[in-house]
């Protein structure tokens, strides 16, 4: 219970137990959740340097932020992403080298840390996290770098689970509705009133004749035969009164908006269509008003702990790319303009470069007027 009351906080309307557990067990805000740090996982980190206008590539531990012997890139950014996504926080244990350099990042579950303001410490905060082996542990901005989500207080970030708890709370309900009417069997409940006399044991035999020959899955389309004249009086509403199946329909697009997450995304049936350039549109629009939400976090607390003039930034070059009977014309634009040379066209389209091909093409001169 004390696990609970930590992972769940407030009770919800729907008086069922929220947690990080029972919200993933919702196959909607599983979806978002999955889509958005698996999405940003494929985009490759980039460590880059700028000097005197010059932007170049650069190699950095954020090549491989998990360390040699950690998770492999993906699976350390998705880890951090959902630590974002479902808690509003991300903790970063730094690993040394014996030059004192930061050489890996190791997550630590939000749960696990506690953040208290310390203006004696560096980073004005002070985190207590309880690590794998069981041992508790202090650090500050010096040994732990803290990736933060939306915050009314600067000090933690916003759980979306925590304040969407009454919608997914509504949810969890649903769906253990649902399984408790399939685990039934006949979908209804009531009253069994006997027209003759019976005595209690009697009665309690006759319950469990009906319930043994209609209750549970593998009954279903049975009929039920008892020694008894009975009169049976149903106390629930049909699922259509209910509007059962169109409630769980809604959850689906409550999820969507707290999520960010379009609801074609989330395998809604009833979402928009997407098909054609459509999905296009729909990539850019996650990109920008989901994505970059994430991705800014990270970039900003990261390229802290790079040397001066480096900074890291995602990549969004492969997610954003238009489709080919779009992208070749425009590339070839550039090549004709002297923007880019032929064999950076070549590249972008995965060809072998070409000899004489990193010449840039002069743009062709403007006409010369004629004098009247």
């Amino acid at each position: 219970m004390l696990a609970e009351f930590f992972s769940v906080g407030p009770r919800n309307y729907s008086g069922v137990a929220v947690g990080e557990h029972s919200a993933l067990g919702i196959s909607a805000f599983y979806r978002a959740g999955s889509l958005i740090s698996s999405t940003i996982a494929g985009l490759p980190l980039r460590s880059l340097r700028d000097v005197e206008g010059v932007r170049t590539r650069v190699s950095s531990f954020l090549d491989n932020p998990g360390g040699p012997e950690g998770p492999t890139p993906f699976s350390w950014k998705e880890t951090v992403v959902l630590h974002l996504f479902c808690h509003g926080d991300s903790f970063l244990q730094h690993i040394f080298n014996g030059a004192g350099a930061v050489i890996a990042l190791v997550p630590i579950h939000p749960l696990a840390v506690s953040v208290e303001w310390d203006d004696k410490v560096p980073g004005g905060k002070l985190f207590t996290a309880t690590l794998a082996d069981g041992t508790r542990q202090t650090f500050d901005a010096s040994t732990m770098t803290q990736v933060m989500g939306p915050s009314l207080d600067g000090l933690r970030g916003m759980s979306v689970i925590s304040v969407a708890r009454n919608s997914l709370g509504t949810a969890i309900a649903g769906d253990r509705a649902a399984a408790k009417m399939f685990s039934s069997g006949a979908l209804h409940s009531g009253m069994v009133t006997p027209e003759e006399d019976v005595t209690e044991d009697e009665a309690r035999v006759i319950k469990d004749s009906l319930n043994s020959k209609t209750a549970g899955w593998e009954n279903a389309g049975e009929i039920a035969v008892v020694n008894r004249r009975l009169k049976f009086t149903p106390w629930t509403m049909s699922l259509e009164d209910a509007q059962f199946l169109q409630s769980r329909q809604f959850q689906v697009q409550e999820i969507a908006r707290w999520t960010g997450v379009p609801a074609s995304l989330l395998m809604d049936p009833g979402a928009v269509s997407t098909w054609g350039t459509g999905v296009e549109i729909q990539n850019r629009g996650l990109a920008r008003y989901t994505l970059a939400g994430y991705t800014s976090r990270i970039e900003e607390r990261l390229s802290r702990l790079l040397s001066s003039a480096r900074f890291c930034e995602f990549d969004y070059a492969g997610l954003l790319q238009p489709a080919p009977e779009v992208e070749i014309p425009l590339l070839l634009k550039q090549v004709e303009a002297g923007v880019m040379t032929v064999n950076e066209y070549r590249r972008i389209r995965n060809m072998d470069p070409i000899e004489g091909g990193d010449v840039l093409r002069s743009a062709a001169p403007a006409p010369e007027a004629v004098p009247v």
